[in-house]
């Protein structure tokens, strides 16, 4: 059976019909009402809003030299998403050596990298190691609400300090 212009309105009751069933929430803000009970109930205040930080600036140890010898230093790394962990799991380098993982992770990543014109996995290889395992660190505290750190004590002397709850590579918990 065909369906015409005639019958598609009629489909639009039938939603708001069914959808009448579920209860509906009132506005966050909703102006005070006089209650049967007595005075106006108090307005419903809004929780304050969180901005959602995605982008971390920081400084490498040593920096990045380019080809005409400028040392780029400062930087800004953004949040990951699972796709920038899903995409180099397909790369043939990744593949053949899975401790390149974290250089064509960190390529997606970095933004920013002192005057370049832009941040590539190629960038990331040529680091120095110290510099390669700044980022690796940074990548994990920023993507893990801040920090991979816990509080803890000694069993002995109950002295109090943190310790590092970081995995080993990038993409590894």
């Amino acid at each position: 059976m065909r369906r015409t212009a005639a019958k598609a309105p009629a489909a639009a009751p039938q939603t708001a019909a069914a959808g009448a069933d579920f209860p509906r929430s009132a506005p966050a803000a909703a102006p005070a009402a006089e209650t049967p009970a007595g005075p106006p109930a108090p307005p419903v205040e809004a929780a304050p809003r969180r901005e959602l930080r995605t982008e971390f600036p920081f400084e490498l140890p040593r920096g990045y030299v380019d080809d005409a010898g400028t040392v780029h230093r400062d930087g800004v790394m953004r949040l990951s998403t699972a796709r920038d962990e899903l995409i180099p799991l397909r790369d043939v380098r990744v593949q053949e050596n899975p401790a390149y993982l974290s250089v064509v992770l960190l390529g997606r990543v970095i933004t920013r990298l002192g005057t370049l014109p832009s941040v590539h996995d190629g960038i990331v290889e040529n680091m120095f190691a110290s510099d390669l395992a700044f980022l690796q660190d940074f990548y994990r505290q920023i993507n893990a609400e801040g920090h991979t750190r816990a509080a803890v004590a000694c069993p002995h002397c109950s002295e109090a300090f943190e310790v590092e709850l970081g995995g080993s590579r990038l993409g590894e918990s």
